[in-house]
């Protein structure tokens, strides 16, 4: 953890994101576009996700961004609002499921998710609101998914390209498998990403993602 904090420290000093103007223009212009397009869907999401069970709307989560700063990550809520405790349960009656979340941080049956939440997970739609984060320049378009910072340990050395760029709303990951891969691929793919970056690439990308949501490979 100390080496991570370091590399937090050291990141916030420096390194401007990739892309630069390009990038960030693309974004900006895309995100806004795609809120005003898709209000009526964010509207009758946001109507199932309430009228499930009375709770939250949006939930947002505390992820590692661009040089290390923590901004707050937001989804359509998609797991109970009990969930700490929904999870302890589970790992008291299931200790092999405790292993699945140390080595990957999901699982690939979590109770805690709701039937509405399972759809929305099912074809991404829990991301939706990520678009907002993109206005702010929490996110971009395309780039490594957001992780926290204990997440970020499972990195390593690779934890510095991830700090050179924005989190994305999709990646290379999310249209070469997710969680058909391993970790240690996944950060792989992040690594690759940064290091190769283009427009041309990002482009690929988004067009390889509505496929890849389709196929079910979306699912978290």
């Amino acid at each position: 953890m100390a080496n991570i904090s370091h590399r937090l420290r050291s990141a916030s000093e420096h390194q401007p994101p990739i892309g630069g103007a390009i990038k960030r223009g693309f974004d900006i212009i895309t995100a806004a576009a795609g809120i005003l397009l898709l209000s009526p869907l964010l509207l009758m999401l946001a109507m199932l996700v309430k009228f499930s069970d009375g709770g939250r709307v949006f939930y947002g989560h505390s992820r590692i961004g661009r040089n290390g700063g923590v901004f707050q990550c937001l989804k359509f809520r998609t797991m109970v609002e009990n969930g700490d405790e929904v999870l302890a349960a589970h790992f008291a009656r299931n200790p092999q499921s405790r292993d699945e979340w140390l080595a990957t941080r999901k699982l690939q049956s979590d109770p805690r998710v709701t039937r509405v939440g399972a759809v929305l997970r099912k074809l991404s739609l829990d991301e939706l609101p990520q678009m907002f984060n993109i206005l702010r320049g929490d996110m971009s378009i395309v780039g490594p998914r957001p992780v926290v910072k204990d997440e970020l340990e499972l990195y390593g050395p690779a934890a510095d390209y991830y700090l050179k760029s924005r989190p994305g709303l999709t990646g290379l990951w999310q249209v070469s498998g997710r969680n058909d891969v391993s970790y240690g691929t996944r950060v792989a793919f992040d690594r690759h990403y940064v290091e190769n970056w283009s427009f041309i690439f990002d482009l690929k990308i988004i067009v390889k993602t509505v496929p890849a949501v389709f196929s079910s490979r979306g699912s978290y």
